[in-house]
C-alpha cells in the first residue's frame, strides 16, 4: 500500500507546530535571531522520549515569535497547505490560537485573514483544500477568549470552520470552559475539544456533554468501552495523531493504541498529524506508523478517509469533492 500518493485528510494540524524548518530559520533571522538547521531541529521537535504533554509545548515558543504579522502568517499558512499537498493529503483543517499572535497590534480578524490568504494561495499552485480552526487557550482568562471567538466568528464560512480548545488538558480541566463552548453553540459554530490526551477520562466526558462534534486524541477512552460505544452511537469522531502521542505519554507503549480497540466498536476515527514540525512527521509517515503495528488492511483505509470526510468541518461542496478525489 502506497500511503504517500493515496489521497488523505489531516484534521487536527497545528499551525505553529508544523511550520517549515527553512522558513522559520529566515523568519527568525529578521527578527535578529541566527540559529543553523540543526540548532532550529533541536529547538522546534520533540524527542521521541518526551516525559510529558507540558515538555512537548515548550517546542512552540520560537515558531509563535515568528507569527506576529501578516507576512509571517501568511508564509506559515501558505508554506503548511503546499507541503501536505505534495504528499496528496486533499483537506487540511489547521487550527491555531488567534491570541497567540496579537504582539505587534494585529486584530483577531486580521490575523486570520492572513492565515486565510496564505491558504488561498496554496489552493492556486496545489490541489488542496484548507479549513481554519480557531482556538480558545487552557491557560488564557475567559475575556481573552471569548472575544477571540466573538470576533473569529465574523469570519466563520470565509477561512473559519470551527474551534477548538488546546493547551495544557491536566493543569486545566475541560469543565472550567463550558462558558466558552456555550457561546460558541449560540454562534453557531463547530467545535472540536482537546480531551484524553492526559489519561483523563473525565475531559472526554465533559466535552461530549458540552457538544463537541470531534474529540481532539481521545486516547484515555481506550480503557472505557462505555465511551467508545457512546461515541460510536453519537458519530462523535476522533482525531488520532499516533506519533504524538508517542511523545506526550498520552501512550507508553504502541502495541496498547487503543485504534483497534476503538475500530472495533466503531469509533469514528481519523488519522493526523498533530504538529508537523514538532513531531517530526506528516500523513504519510502516521499510517506508515499505524499500519506497521497494526497492519491496516484496504478496507480499514477506505474507512478512515470516509470517516474522516464525515467529520470535516467543511461545507457540502468540500465533502463531494473528497469523495470524488478517492475513486
Amino acid at each position: 500500500m502506497d500511503f504517500y500518493t493515496m489521497p488523505k485528510i489531516d484534521l487536527h494540524c497545528h499551525l505553529d507546530g508544523s511550520m517549515e524548518l527553512l522558513s522559520t530559520q529566515k523568519m527568525l533571522r529578521k527578527l535578529g535571531e541566527e540559529y543553523s538547521l540543526e540548532e532550529l531541529k533541536k529547538r522546534l521537535c520533540a524527542p521521541m522520549d518526551c516525559q510529558s504533554l507540558a515538555q512537548y509545548l515548550e517546542c512552540f515558543d520560537l515558531p509563535i515569535k515568528c507569527i506576529q504579522t501578516r507576512e509571517g502568517l501568511f508564509g506559515a499558512a501558505r508554506d503548511l497547505a503546499l507541503d501536505a499537498a505534495k504528499e496528496n493529503v486533499k483537506y487540511l483543517e489547521v487550527r491555531f490560537a488567534p491570541s497567540f499572535s496579537t504582539a505587534q497590534g494585529l486584530s483577531i480578524c486580521e490575523i486570520i485573514e492572513s492565515v486565510q490568504k496564505g491558504f488561498m494561495e496554496a489552493q492556486k499552485m496545489a490541489e488542496i483544500r484548507t479549513g481554519i480552526l480557531v482556538c480558545g487557550m487552557r491557560n488564557l482568562d475567559m475575556e481573552t477568549n471569548l472575544s477571540m471567538l466573538k470576533q473569529a466568528r465574523e469570519l466563520l464560512g470565509y477561512g473559519v470552520v470551527g474551534c477548538d480548545l488546546a493547551g495544557d488538558e491536566k493543569a486545566y480541566p475541560t469543565k472550567q470552559f463550558a462558558e466558552f463552548f456555550e457561546q460558541a453553540r449560540k454562534y453557531e459554530m463547530p467545535f472540536t475539544i482537546h480531551s484524553g490526551e492526559c489519561g483523563s477520562t473525565e475531559n472526554i466526558k465533559v466535552a461530549i456533554e458540552l457538544g463537541a462534534k470531534r474529540l481532539g486524541h481521545g486516547i484515555a477512552m481506550g480503557r472505557d468501552v462505555d465511551l467508545m460505544k457512546l461515541c460510536a452511537s453519537k458519530h462523535i469522531g476522533v482525531e488520532l495523531c499516533p506519533t504524538s502521542n508517542l511523545q506526550t505519554k498520552a501512550v507508553t507503549d504502541f502495541r496498547e493504541y487503543p485504534y483497534p480497540l476503538m475500530k472495533n466498536y466503531g469509533v469514528p476515527i481519523s488519522i493526523n498529524t498533530d504538529n508537523r514540525t514538532v513531531s517530526d512527521t506528516n500523513s504519510t509517515k502516521e499510517f506508515e506508523r499505524l499500519h506497521q503495528q497494526f497492519a491496516l488492511s484496504d478496507e480499514e483505509v477506505d474507512t478512515i478517509y470516509r470517516n474522516s470526510i464525515d467529520m470535516i468541518f467543511g461545507d457540502d461542496d468540500c465533502k463531494h469533492w473528497l469523495f470524488s478525489c478517492k475513486r
